[in-house]
């Protein structure tokens, strides 16, 4: 995903030519067991080139690794948080149909998305309107509680209905 260019390569000292063909070229200098020196030095910083000097090359790689996993757009990742059954239906005027459920697995929250699976089959994806225990609103619900579940652009729920409950994750591309 990430491309590394190597403009130009060489041996000996950094020269004035390096250092401007690493200015037009938006690069970086590096070098391997030599100090450049002070005239070279001065003509890099006022063209805001930075030279990076190593004397053992595994620093050099493990330096340019960590660089470019800074470049790397993180991976995203479907996260299933948790997975409840519907056991009653309540049909509210002006709200629309609440799932009276049972959570069977993880901790589902009002922030996640939803899925409603209907004997093995994927029915509405969506998400959350509304999540309550006793008519009070709240933000999550563990494993082996009831709620009520409130799903948004959605009416049509039948008892035993799974409803899945996932995020997306960043996950740091290695």
């Amino acid at each position: 995903e990430v491309k590394i260019d190597i403009i130009h390569s060489g041996v000996g000292n950094i020269t004035e030519t390096d250092v401007m063909l690493a200015s037009a070229s938006q690069a970086i200098i590096v070098g391997f067991n030599i100090r450049p020196d002070t005239n070279i030095q001065k003509i890099a910083k006022s063209e805001k080139i930075d030279i990076r000097l190593y004397k053992i090359i595994y620093d050099l790689l493990d330096e340019i690794k960590s660089a470019l996993k800074g470049y790397l757009k993180p991976k995203i990742e479907e996260y299933v948080c948790g997975q409840a059954e519907v056991r009653e239906i309540f049909k509210i005027p002006k709200i629309g149909t609440i799932a009276g459920s049972y959570v069977l697995s993880g901790k589902i929250s009002k922030n996640d998305n939803i899925r409603v699976i209907r004997d093995g089959k994927l029915i509405y994806e969506g998400n959350v309107s509304s999540l309550k225990r006793f008519k009070e609103d709240i933000k999550e619900v563990n494993v082996d509680f009831e709620c009520g579940i409130g799903i948004e652009k959605f009416n049509d729920i039948k008892l035993k209905d799974i409803l899945e409950f996932y995020t997306f994750r960043e996950i740091k591309v290695k």
